[in-house]
């Protein structure tokens, strides 16, 4: 069945509704999330306040649009660059090519970033609506994982000095991996406590370039990010 085509009032609200989230995102970036509110970026958009709410009912409902833009955003851009690489086996390429989109894409859009990464927005809590968008990238850094292990990745072993209970502590962990592969998953709880690891290393280092923590220690910031993830990969048993 054929879609109707829009109406000139839903195309008008579309348009209207990107305005404002284009000047929501604007204002991320000059004054952070936390300073975010309706009545300026209706003056941002040459709104009257009253009007905006037509739109957004709250300021936790723009949020709400702006951290699902922001996570889908993100997602297809690391999406995007696994799926670029054509040879399929070539895990190297695609662990690369996934992380330096996570950074590349956080590097051109700080703003975004400090709303999905940064400091929690005081009496803003995220719906279940953002969860699913929230999972895009961790989910294709999943995929390369287990794609590498399923071919036969040799598996790392944990330190011996390594503290007991690691299987209780990465079980919820284990239960969304399996639920992103429809096989019996190709590695054990030691490689989901390292895939862990790596996600929150990768974030954790973009984090420090953009909040300006790698100031004095690191002399090329991209170099610098190159080395982390290719030692991930490593400690991954993938590369």
């Amino acid at each position: 069945m054929e879609q109707k085509a829009k109406t000139a009032r839903q195309r008008a609200r579309e348009e209207i509704t990107e305005e404002i989230l284009a000047a929501a995102r604007t204002r991320l970036t000059s004054q952070g999330p936390g300073e975010l509110s309706l009545r300026a970026v209706a003056r941002d958009v040459g709104m009257v306040s009253s009007a905006v709410y037509r739109y957004f009912a709250s300021r936790d409902e723009l949020l709400t649009a702006l951290l699902i833009e922001g996570y889908n955003a993100l997602g297809k851009a690391v999406e995007d660059a696994d799926r670029a690489i054509i040879d399929r086996s070539d895990i190297q390429a695609r662990w690369t090519a996934a992380c330096r989109a996570i950074r590349t894409w956080s590097i051109d859009h700080p703003g975004d970033y400090a709303l999905l990464y940064g400091s929690p927005v005081p009496g803003y809590a995220a719906p279940q609506d953002t969860i699913g968008p929230a999972t895009r990238v961790v989910v294709v850094l999943i995929a390369i994982v287990v794609d590498a292990h399923g071919a036969g990745a040799e598996a790392p072993v944990a330190p011996v000095s390594a503290p007991s209970g690691m299987e209780s502590t990465v079980a919820a962990a284990m239960e969304f991996v399996q639920a992103q592969v429809e096989a019996e998953l190709p590695f054990d709880a030691e490689i989901a406590m390292r895939t862990l690891m790596a996600w929150t290393t990768v974030f954790g280092t973009v984090s420090f370039e953009l909040f300006g923590h790698l100031v004095g220690s690191v002399s090329d910031y991209e170099a610098y990010f190159d080395h982390v993830v290719i030692r991930l990969g490593s400690d991954l048993g993938i590369l």
